[in-house]
């Protein structure tokens, strides 16, 4: 599975720019045989979609320290999570087109690449890594900012769209403090 191809994009003014669509992944564990269990984005308006998802045929790896981390049991992913089919559906409908942003691109890629592979669909939408929206003092400065906006939040739950929510409020953050622009700039 591709993703669509996308010349890099820069956002000429960070400090007045729209904030991008940020997505994160919550996931049976890691490594070989880990899949998606929980997929969450967050728009440049704020609104937000999240989904379980239920595992497909042959999806069988789980990592209980995982499921201490994210709270999400296999026994609820059967119970409430949507098919593959669905999910990927979903995505495609609403990101159409989009270019969306993650902070940890190569498991997220992974993991959407199953989720679509197993779903027989590709993405209509493109993944890049959040830190191409950021210069090297922006970078420096994110684990600090997402410190303060977790805080702020003050989140009980470690789930994808509350994770890309946090993301989206910490480029902003960092922004906001003037290091913004492209890592390398």
């Amino acid at each position: 599975m591709a993703f669509p191809a996308e010349p890099a994009t820069l956002i000429s003014e960070p400090a007045h720019a729209t904030l991008p669509c940020v997505l994160d992944i919550e996931a049976s564990g890691f490594g070989r045989g880990s899949y998606p269990i929980e997929i969450g984005f967050v728009l440049p308006d704020g609104s937000a979609y999240c989904s379980l998802i239920a595992p497909d045929q042959g999806w069988t790896h789980w990592d209980g320290d995982a499921e201490r981390v994210h709270g999400i049991s296999r026994t609820l992913l059967q119970r409430h999570g949507r098919s593959v089919h669905e999910v990927a559906h979903e995505l495609n409908h609403r990101l159409d087109g989009r270019t969306v942003y993650c902070d940890n691109w190569a498991h997220d890629y992974a993991w959407l690449a199953r989720l679509f592979d197993s779903a027989e669909s590709v993405p209509t939408f493109r993944l890049r890594h959040l830190r191409e929206l950021m210069s090297e003092n922006a970078v420096e400065h994110f684990d600090a900012a997402r410190s303060v906006v977790e805080r702020n939040l003050q989140l009980r739950r470690h789930r994808a769209s509350s994770d890309a929510r946090v993301l989206q409020l910490s480029l902003a953050r960092v922004w906001r403090n003037g290091e913004a622009g492209r890592a390398g700039d």
